[in-house]
């Protein structure tokens, strides 16, 4: 009975959504994490008279088929790249992107990775680092003399050297963007890779090229909104249920019709 294979797919698909559903709502209060939704699409019909044919000798043409659908299959998660609210922290080096962009960052094999999340730091040469210490680039180094660190909307990041009465600049932050950012390939650690569908990024100053601007002293939170999360969870929870009674309804049928006597 076609109906057991069928309600499988339906119930392994929305396990599935299930977990890409936890995983939004595990990584709500993750620092420029984007939630990610699940697409689906129907299996292979099965053709039993099929539209359009011809029904006797005479060319009469069936103005409609019969096709018995295989099931449901996930074709993708794709990443759902809306703005986070921008939360105030204070911190000198926390910077939110505010519109399109993405940081670079520098990996330990000397390739080049991405993120949303602004929780900088600097390390013991005082160059600005993610938290895992990893190096943003173009790279800055902050002197250890200076008292205080300027980061503006544009990038520009600029300190004021103890004995000196005037600023110093320090360099220019710059933020990648691509043509198809749910392209990229996550990776962990808040970080994106470069991959064919995303293409490949074009770099340029914030608030320049249609590129976000930045907000010093504030974070960008995920975009994660709890209640559509939870709507989305009790409907993949139903789903998952009604499949399960079709193959329930399926088995009754079958043990009804293996009782059968001559």
């Amino acid at each position: 009975m076609r109906a057991l294979s069928i309600a499988a797919t339906g119930m392994e698909a929305q396990q599935l959504n299930v977990e890409v559903i936890s995983n939004n709502i595990s990584n709500s209060s993750t620092t420029g994490f984007k939630a990610s939704r699940v697409e689906f699409q129907d299996l292979l019909y099965q053709n039993m008279r099929t539209v359009g044919s011809q029904s006797s000798d005479s060319g009469s043409i069936l103005p409609s088929g019969l096709q018995v659908g295989l099931g449901v299959m996930p074709a993708a998660t794709y990443r759902v790249n809306t703005q986070g609210n921008i939360s105030v922290t204070n911190n000198v080096l926390d910077l939110a992107i505010n519109g399109r962009g993405y940081f670079q960052v520098q990996m330990p094999d000397g390739t080049t990775s991405y993120t949303r999340s602004g929780a900088l730091q600097m390390n013991s040469s005082g160059q600005i680092v993610t938290a895992d210490g990893y190096q943003i680039l173009p790279s800055i180094t902050i002197p250890s003399t200076a008292t205080s660190i300027t980061v503006n909307s544009s990038g520009q990041v600029t300190a004021t050297i103890a004995g000196q009465t005037s600023q110093q600049t320090l360099g220019q932050l710059q933020l990648a963007t691509f043509v198809n950012p749910v392209g990229l390939e996550a990776i962990g650690n808040n970080l994106l890779i470069q991959t064919d569908a995303s293409g490949s990024p074009t770099t340029a100053n914030p608030g320049t090229s249609g590129v976000g601007t930045l907000v010093q002293g504030s974070l960008e939170t995920s975009n994660v909104d709890i209640v559509t999360e939870i709507t989305n969870l009790i409907t993949a929870q139903r789903a998952y249920e009604m499949n399960s009674k079709v193959i329930n309804t399926a088995d009754q049928m079958l043990t009804t019709a293996s009782q059968m006597k001559t």
